[in-house]
């Protein structure tokens, strides 16, 4: 088949990839995002997606909205067989999702219809799921709700932060879209409607949602640290200034400490939760690099019976 892929962010790129690689397909065109500012001098950068179909000559369109005219004309005059999609980042109109012949196909990081939404990975990590994959599925104008070409499961491990997992799913998941446009090509698959039961939502995680609620259980606090990492960057407030929680460990035998109460050793950083003790393994304070939290708790020198989310003192 003739394919436009739309994508733009690195986890979309394995996806590209995998169609260039295809000795079945065509890879005609790349839609994707606008440059967008980046880096300290806020100089305009290239998506990862165009970057890489522009290593691999293939043309790349950048509609500031994909129902402008001059988009769609020329999707129409290269004429698609069908358009697969990866964390695109734009809502795709009626009129562009009817040139191809076998729609627009998008690669999902979930299992549908659990975790319809734009952070499909990190509400799997905070709400604790064991089990999450990756979904094919034609669009239509509902939000991640048409029916579903296949899917790849994948692990949740007790250390995955949000991360680690998409990138294992970015991976799986450009097997899977590559079959499934060689099936929609042969005939061979067909897509099926998802179940009504079992629908969840995934909204964009807020900077406000990634703030850590120490009087929430440990496991709780685990969670949301590891799923938002590393975006937004699970986050609390120490001495009045914002304190990035990179990383922490649960501490199941210490329960002496009040959720937020901070314990510094030579070589250790405890904090109190609502249940049990976590670890404070790596940490970035306002304005600096990430620093090993006992590295960090020297260098302010904690004390005794400070917390962690209060402001500061008058």
């Amino acid at each position: 088949m003739k394919l436009v892929f739309a994508g733009t962010p690195e986890v979309a790129v394995p996806a590209l990839d995998a169609l260039i690689a295809s000795e079945r397909h065509e890879v005609a065109a790349v839609v994707t995002r606008p440059d967008a500012p980046a880096g300290r001098g806020r100089r305009l950068v290239a998506s990862p997606v165009a970057q890489r179909a522009e290593e691999a000559g293939i043309e790349v369109l950048k509609p500031a909205k994909p129902r402008d005219e001059e988009f769609l004309a020329r999707l129409r005059e290269i004429g698609p067989d069908c358009c697969p999609v990866v964390a695109y980042g734009a809502l795709l109109p009626r009129v562009a999702l009817d040139v191809p012949a076998h729609g627009w196909v998008n690669l999902h990081f979930s299992l549908l219809p659990a975790w319809r939404g734009a952070a499909p990975v990190q509400h799997a990590v905070i709400a604790g799921d064991e089990m999450t994959g990756a979904a094919t599925f034609l669009i239509e104008e509902g939000l991640d709700s048409g029916p579903v070409y296949g899917v790849v499961t994948e692990r949740i491990r007790a250390s995955d932060t949000s991360g680690d997992l998409l990138t294992r799913l970015a991976f799986a998941g450009a097997g899977l879209l590559s079959a499934t446009m060689d099936g929609i090509e042969d005939g061979s698959l067909k897509a099926v409607p998802q179940p009504a039961d079992g629908v969840s939502h995934a909204p964009k995680i807020t900077v406000e949602d990634a703030r850590v609620d120490f009087h929430a259980p440990a496991l709780r606090v685990d969670r949301v640290v590891r799923g938002c990492t590393p975006a937004p960057g699970a986050w609390t407030v120490f001495r009045g200034e914002r304190l990035k929680l990179v990383s922490v460990r649960l501490v199941p035998d210490r329960t002496d400490l009040a959720p937020g109460q901070l314990a510094a050793s030579k070589n250790a950083v405890h904090v109190g939760t609502g249940s049990h003790a976590v670890e404070l393994l790596w940490v970035r304070p306002q304005g600096k690099k990430p620093m090993a939290a006992a590295d960090w708790a020297r260098g302010v020198r904690i004390t005794p019976g400070e917390l962690l989310g209060a402001p500061a003192a008058p």
